[in-house]
C-alpha cells in the first residue's frame, strides 16, 4: 500500500478481468468476447475515419450515434445515452442515481464490479439470494432502499428475467431507479427497451462489445426517461466531455445500421450455444438455461477448479470464480464451432 493513496484507494478491491495470457496461444472461452468479427461496414467505416480530422475533437454530444440508437429503439434522441463501454455508463448511474444514504439492491451471485462501484461511490450494497435454481425473485426487491441493478441475462449464471418480472420491479419500486443491465441480450432474452416510455424509473444500458463484436472499441448505451438521460449526462460532463473518440462512433453508428449481419452472427452463437449445452447435459453437467453467450456448467463428480486448471494445462481458458455458493461452477464463452469442439473433447477425457 503506497503512503501516497486516498483512504478510498487503499481500502478498494478492484474487479479482476479475465486473464489474458501471452506464455502461449489459448482458446479463448474466458471473457465472453464473441468469437466471430464486427460488421464489414464497421470496419470499412472506422477505416474511413482515420483521416486528418483525428487533430479535431470528437461530437461531445455523439449526436449521430445517439440519433441511430434512437431510430433503432423507437425512441427520442433525448431518451438514449452513450459512453465509453457499458461498465462506464455503470459507474455514471451509481453516481447519478443511487444515494449514498441508502442500499443499493442487486443479487447475491451477479456481476462483481456492482460491488466495486458501491465501494468507491460509499454506498452499502444489499445483496438479495438467487433461490437454489438461481433464480431472481422480484418480490424480495422492496423497502426502503435507494435503487436497484439486476443484468438481464444475469452474469455469470446466465439466466434471464421475464418481461412481466422486469415490469413487477419498475412497479414495486416507482420511486427508484430500477437499472436493467443488458450486455447479452441479444442473445435470446427479452429487452426492456420496450418499457421506457412506460416507466420514468426504468434505465436500459446495453453495449456494442458482445453481439456486434465490438469489445475492442469500448462503446455502450442506455435507454431511459428524459430526465435519467439528462442525470447521465450532467454526471458524465462533470467527468470528461469527450468520451468516444471519432473512430469508435464512425464503427459504432455502421454496426447498428447493419442489422442483417447483426442478426446472423447472433443466430450462430446462439445455435453452437444449444449444441454444446446439450452435450455437456450429456456428459453428466449441469447447465443452466442460457440466454447469453456463455454456459453455467458444473459437474456433480469433477470439481470445477480442477477442470479450470486442467483445461488451461490444455490450452483451454474457462472462467472459474472462487467465490460462495458457486465455487463448484465454471463459465464457459461460446466461440466458434472448432473452438468449442476443442472444449467438448477434452471435456470428455477428463471426466470419462
Amino acid at each position: 500500500m503506497s503512503k501516497y493513496w486516498s483512504p478510498l484507494t487503499a481500502s478498494l478491491e478492484p474487479y479482476v478481468p479475465g486473464e489474458q495470457p501471452k506464455d502461449k496461444k489459448y482458446i479463448k472461452l474466458n471473457t465472453n468476447e464473441n468469437p466471430y468479427p464486427p460488421s464489414p461496414l464497421a470496419i470499412v467505416a472506422m477505416t474511413d475515419a482515420i483521416n486528418e480530422d483525428l487533430r479535431l475533437y470528437p461530437d461531445p454530444n455523439c449526436d449521430v450515434l445517439v440519433q441511430t440508437l434512437a431510430q433503432h429503439a423507437g425512441l427520442s434522441p433525448k431518451q438514449v445515452f452513450v459512453g465509453n463501454g457499458s461498465d462506464e455508463i455503470l459507474a455514471f448511474a451509481f453516481a447519478s442515481f443511487f444515494d449514498p444514504g441508502k442500499p443499493v439492491l442487486f443479487p447475491d451471485v451477479t456481476y462483481s464490479f456492482y460491488k466495486v462501484y458501491s465501494k468507491f461511490y460509499g454506498i452499502t450494497p444489499k445483496l438479495i439470494p438467487l433461490d437454489e435454481q438461481f433464480n431472481i425473485n422480484v418480490e424480495q426487491y422492496t423497502g426502503d432502499h435507494g435503487g436497484i441493478i439486476i443484468p438481464n441475462p444475469n452474469a455469470p449464471t446466465a439466466m434471464p428475467l421475464l418481461l412481466e418480472d422486469v415490469e413487477q420491479l419498475l412497479k414495486n419500486n416507482a420511486d427508484q431507479v430500477v437499472i436493467i443491465d443488458e450486455a447479452y441480450v441479444d442473445f435470446g432474452a427479452e429487452s426492456a427497451v420496450t418499457l421506457v416510455n412506460s416507466y420514468s424509473n426504468l434505465l436500459v444500458i446495453q453495449t456494442l462489445s458482445k453481439s456486434r463484436s465490438l469489445a475492442g472499441l469500448r462503446v455502450g448505451y442506455a435507454f431511459g426517461s428524459e430526465e435519467l438521460i439528462e442525470g447521465l449526462n450532467r454526471t458524465k460532463n462533470s467527468f470528461n466531455s469527450y468520451t468516444i473518440d471519432r473512430v469508435a462512433l464512425a464503427g459504432a453508428v455502421a454496426a447498428i445500421e447493419d442489422q442483417a449481419y447483426f442478426r446472423e452472427m447472433t443466430a450462430k452463437v446462439v445455435a453452437t450455444r444449444e449444441r454444446v449445452a446439450e452435450t455437456l447435459e450429456s456428459l453428466g453437467f449441469i447447465v443452466t438455461p442460457s440466454k447469453a453467450n456463455f454456459l453455467f456448467i458444473s459437474h456433480p463428480s469433477f470439481a470445477a477448479k480442477q477442470l479450470f486448471e486442467q483445461l488451461r494445462e490444455q490450452g483451454v481458458l474457462v472462467r472459474y470464480f472462487a467465490s460462495p455458493r458457486i465455487d463448484n461452477f465454471l463459465r464457459v464463452s461460446i466461440g466458434t464451432d472448432g473452438e468449442m469442439d476443442v472444449f467438448l473433447q477434452l471435456v470428455k477425457q477428463l471426466t470419462h
